[in-house]
């Protein structure tokens, strides 16, 4: 095997490795650590307050803010 046939084999090696890599399944989505909101921790703390997030399609988003 020559040079130019080692260095083909590792393109290949490497484009299917990506494509591997690629199709794993992905972390699951944490408030805390994805927004760096700071919201949730208040939530579990005792925080009585609730945001709701309403969205239709062919309607105007609605985002309703409950406090206890």
């Amino acid at each position: 095997m020559d040079s130019q046939q080692l260095a083909a084999l590792g393109v290949v090696a490497a484009t299917a490795g990506v494509f591997i890599w690629t199709k794993r399944p992905g972390r699951k989505f944490q408030l805390e650590r994805d927004t760096h909101c700071g919201c949730a921790g208040a939530a579990r703390g005792g925080a009585k307050g609730s945001i709701v997030f309403s969205a239709r399609k062919g309607r105007r988003p609605i985002i309703l803010v409950k406090s206890n």
